[in-house]
């Protein structure tokens, strides 16, 4: 086997690195994988030499590659000798949090690397926050739940996290969400890290699940692998990260690869996203206020906070429902600004006079720190919103809180600057990139000028693999689904747009007899969940969120049903890039609905010796509509039923 970090070829002082890389690569996929018995592809082959070029020349490249082209092992080829020629760890982001460990799995394709070319691949994963438990939450709640699933949590901590009398210098990785598949996203929202924790002045903090994982990965010399969301936030909050004394989340790298890459752009709005708890400034202010502060301190705080009172009100009061989404989609007006501005001045004034208060050495500086954080958070949060067409804006609402969120309604010019104006390859790879070989929508809402694009198709007979049927959508659907399900024994996965959706038909498949189980997404930890579908070959997989990145060849997923064409929410985001376009239809509400079809549809035919039938439903107007515009993204014709 290969030492660690050692080019897997040889390359003498007077040979170029990309001239022996080529011949590398040749090597592995025209004898070596083949001899291990791989098939050889032509498509993979030719995604090599435009790959070559584009890591060569330091260039962005859409590597648009369809189903069973073999584009991850090609590119891994290249990240792992490139980021090995370097010096510095590769990083691969993924569509989802949830889906990083596709690539880790037993049998994946990083296994399948290792052993076909005895390789020792260095690779870890980068997990966002909210994959990690809070002990400081956890610890708090457990005297007061009589939930299960969170006291076997708490028993799974390791003794040292609650000892804080330890005095290691070292303490074993523990806390991430995958180590606890019993528990629902539901129960881990309550354990989990949210946005209200202020981690930098937590006393838990070095010892923290999220702190060990993050200096675990750190230290990987071939690959990092994240998501999107992971990615978009460590670009936003590395420079001041850097300012307060903090390390940025990821390590410089020597290149970035975006598998699913047409999803960017969302995760990109989602990391630069503020959000504002109704209940956290009042929380944080009376905390001020117990301290021993001064009068004219203490004035100002019961101005603010009258005036967040108002104006949560106020939003609360404009704000309207938006189906198929937990937005409410908010209604500004002259009062809401108003405020908004108001606040932002005294915010303003108690930022100054938070300096005078800490000089008198009466407060704790760990509240100090608490307070300045947040006020600051807040205010620059309002100086974003109250600056004309430059945010989106929304109000969440739950049974116990409301938050007020918004992020950045274009985010181009701020990735132009941080990630694609880098001196590095950038690779883009998916099976749906480009708008009929077309990829200026994806480059343009990403801020890319430069780059080189390709597109290989898939090498799978789809007409001899795979029957396509289109059905209108009736009051009778739900029973519809049902026979499909059970005409097909299981082995199913369906396809919602959205949770609300997938909730109804849960609703209505509870009062069923079902001679299989249904498994929902979010009821478990989403990679068990999928190991589970993928083990039981009878079982059917409900999820509005698995159009990308699921891969379950075999026996087990012989039968796709979408039971709507996905659209986008009407929610703000959308709403917002629909308004800055001269036919939202065209421009924003296709592109993404075909995006999403041509993934959900993909999810079947993952192997040459895979088959299956996919379903998909619509209504009568929508056919009438885009049935044209479906029909050309399909790899086979739709039959009607």
């Amino acid at each position: 086997m290969n030492k660690p970090n050692a080019l897997p070829f040889t390359i003498s002082k007077t040979e170029n690195f990309f001239e022996r890389l080529g011949d590398f690569v040749g090597d592995v996929f025209y004898d070596i994988l083949p001899e291990k018995g791989f098939e050889l592809r032509d498509e993979q082959i030719y995604m090599a030499f435009q790959l070559e070029q584009a890591f060569k020349n330091k260039r962005t490249i859409f590597a648009e590659a369809g189903v069973g082209t073999g584009k991850t092992l090609v590119y891994l080829l290249y990240a792992i000798s490139y980021a090995r020629y370097k010096g510095r760890p590769a990083i691969i982001s993924c569509a989802d949090e949830t889906l990083i460990e596709q690539l880790v799995k037993k049998d994946g394709d990083i296994e399948k690397l290792e052993k076909a070319l005895d390789l020792n691949i260095d690779v870890r994963l980068a997990k966002a926050r909210e994959n990690y438990v809070c002990a400081r939450k956890l610890d708090a709640m457990i005297d007061k739940t009589s939930d299960e699933g969170i006291m076997q949590v708490h028993d799974h901590i390791p003794d040292f996290v609650f000892d804080q009398s330890t005095s290691r210098k070292s303490f074993e990785r523990y806390g991430d969400r995958k180590e606890y598949p019993w528990v629902s996203d539901e129960t881990w929202e309550k354990i989990a890290w949210d946005p209200l924790q202020q981690c930098s002045t937590c006393e838990w903090r070095h010892r923290s699940g999220q702190t060990l994982n993050r200096d675990y990965y750190r230290q990987a010399t071939d690959l990092i692998i994240c998501s999107h969301d992971f990615y978009m936030e460590h670009v936003w909050t590395k420079e001041s990260r850097k300012r307060e004394g903090q390390i940025p989340l990821l390590p410089e790298s020597s290149t970035v690869v975006f598998d699913e890459g047409h999803l960017l752009e969302f995760a990109a709005q989602k990391g630069l996203t503020y959000r504002f708890n109704a209940e956290t400034l009042e929380k944080v202010l009376t905390g001020y206020m117990g301290q021993d502060v001064r009068e004219e301190s203490l004035l100002l705080i019961e101005d603010i906070l009258t005036l967040h009172d108002d104006w949560f009100d106020l939003l609360s009061k404009n704000s309207t429902y938006v189906a198929g989404s937990n937005r409410r989609e908010l209604m500004l007006n002259e009062n809401i600004l108003q405020i908004a501005s108001d606040l932002f001045q005294k915010v303003e004034q108690l930022l100054d006079q938070l300096v005078f208060d800490s000089e008198m050495f009466t407060i704790d500086e760990y509240h100090i720190k608490i307070i300045e954080e947040y006020l600051e958070f807040f205010f620059h949060g309002l100086s974003i919103f109250l600056k004309n067409d430059e945010g989106i804006f929304w109000l969440e609402e739950d049974e116990t809180t409301t938050s007020f969120v918004m992020m950045p309604r274009l985010v181009e010019n701020v990735l132009k600057k941080e990630v694609f104006s880098k001196d590095m390859p950038v690779v883009f790879s998916s099976a749906t990139l480009s708008q009929d070989g077309d990829f200026t929508y994806l480059a343009n809402s990403l801020g890319i000028d430069l780059y080189d694009s390709f597109t290989v198709s898939s090498p799978f007979d789809y007409e001899d693999k795979m029957k396509l049927f289109g059905h209108f959508d009736t009051t009778d659907k739900w029973s519809g689904i049902e026979g499909q399900l059970k005409k097909n024994n299981g082995r199913s996965l369906v396809l919602f747009s959205s949770e609300e959706e997938m909730d109804q038909f849960r609703q209505w498949a509870s009062d069923k007899e079902w001679p299989f189980v249904l498994l929902f997404e979010g009821d478990r930890e989403i990679s068990e969940t999928v190991k589970q579908f993928q083990m039981e070959h009878s079982t059917v997989l409900c999820s509005h969120h698995l159009w990308e990145g699921l891969d379950v060849p075999g026996e087990s997923l012989t039968q796709v049903i979408i039971s709507s064409l996905p659209f986008p929410p009407k929610d703000p985001v959308f709403q917002a890039k629909r308004k800055h376009v001269n036919d939202p239809v065209e421009k924003v509400d296709i592109p993404y609905m075909v995006l999403r079809l041509r993934q959900g549809v993909g999810r079947l035919i993952r192997t040459s010796n895979d088959y299956g039938t996919a379903h998909i439903w619509m209504t009568s107007e929508e056919h009438n509509n885009y049935h044209h515009v479906i029909k050309r993204v399909l790899p086979v014709d739709l039959v009607w039923e």
